[in-house]
């Protein structure tokens, strides 16, 4: 190889690889799409959010999109679980995608011939009140996916007439539209998180979130009270508050935390502090901006001045500097 040709491959940046829930059409695929830097990289389609992250862990991806939180019906236990147990993880980034759902049949299909529908088990009650007035007479088969109940009309492993699927999916692939927005809830959203190995966080913004999993020390009356108020007593707002069982003994809980702020942020680093001190063990998953990109706000007395002001006050105290009159 020439010294040019190795110099003008070397000036090729390497594309980089993202692993998501697949196959084509998801809603992770959707949120994948709102990260600019994703744009005309590999997108790797896996199975479940564990290969997805065993994908970044082993360096077979440089990040995974994994969905975490859906405004319906809560936290995705199985991200949680996963982000509080694989080590090596950083949240870098959030995403919000609104939950869509339509119905679709194999081409040619007919909304009034529909009598089995196929659908994901949270998908269909989500759509439940639109099938009950709209379809009094049908009949539920359980599908894997949204995306797979809509590929077993297409590949023939599925006896059903249509399918709950999201949007997306007609992008892909030749599906009958049946009805559109037949989702009970309109509001509803999913949140997902982008996940690398660790690297530096973000710089903050003013808009952001400090994701963690805390575990509490033991069980006592007034342990979980502790350990909120190391938010509480430095002016921090919970965004989420989640409990998953450690899974060693009943009544051990780790806790899920969206707190709103920055890990540079000196309340922030104060409350982190305050944690380590108190729980055995503090998971830093990341700080980094909020899909809504809204300004946090807090009390004037938790601003970083008033808490350099209150170190430097120690430090004096401690050198035996004179204090100063105010």
């Amino acid at each position: 190889m020439t010294s040019e040709v190795a110099s003008a491959e070397a000036s090729v940046p390497r594309r980089r690889t993202y692993s998501y829930l697949g196959p084509a059409g998801t809603f992770t695929e959707a949120a994948l799409a709102q990260v600019p830097e994703a744009r005309g990289q590999e997108w790797r389609p896996v199975r479940n959010v564990g290969e997805a992250l065993a994908d970044v862990v082993e360096g077979r991806s440089d990040a995974a999109m994994i969905a975490i939180e859906n405004s319906v019906d809560g936290g995705v236990s199985t991200a949680q679980d996963a982000l509080a147990t694989v080590p090596g993880l950083r949240i870098v980034g959030e995403y919000l995608v609104p939950v869509e759902f339509v119905l679709v049949g194999r081409p040619g299909a007919r909304l009034e011939d529909v009598s089995l529908i196929a659908a994901h088990p949270v998908a269909y009650a989500q759509c439940l009140q639109w099938l009950s007035e709209t379809l009094p007479a049908h009949a539920h088969v359980p599908a894997a996916s949204n995306v797979a109940s809509a590929m077993g009309l297409l590949d023939g492993s599925s006896d059903a007439d249509a399918a709950i699927a999201p949007p997306g999916i007609l992008e892909h692939h030749e599906l009958e539209l049946l009805a559109s927005n037949i989702g009970d809830n309109p509001n509803a959203v999913t949140r997902f998180v982008l996940v690398s190995r660790t690297v530096v966080p973000p710089p903050p913004t003013g808009a952001d979130k400090t994701s963690l999993i805390v575990e509490l020390p033991d069980d006592h009356p007034g342990a979980l009270l502790e350990m909120l108020e190391q938010f509480a007593t430095r002016g921090i707002n919970l965004s989420l508050l989640a409990s998953r069982p450690i899974g060693d003994e009943l009544g051990r809980y780790r806790f899920v935390v969206d707190a709103d702020g920055h890990l540079e942020d000196e309340r922030m680093a104060d409350a982190l502090m305050g944690l380590r001190r108190f729980s055995p063990r503090v998971t830093f998953l990341g700080s980094y901006p909020r899909a809504d990109r809204a300004v946090v706000r807090y009390p004037e007395r938790y601003a970083d001045d008033v808490f350099v002001e209150a170190r430097d006050w120690l430090r004096g105290l401690i050198s035996g500097e004179p204090e100063a009159q105010d």
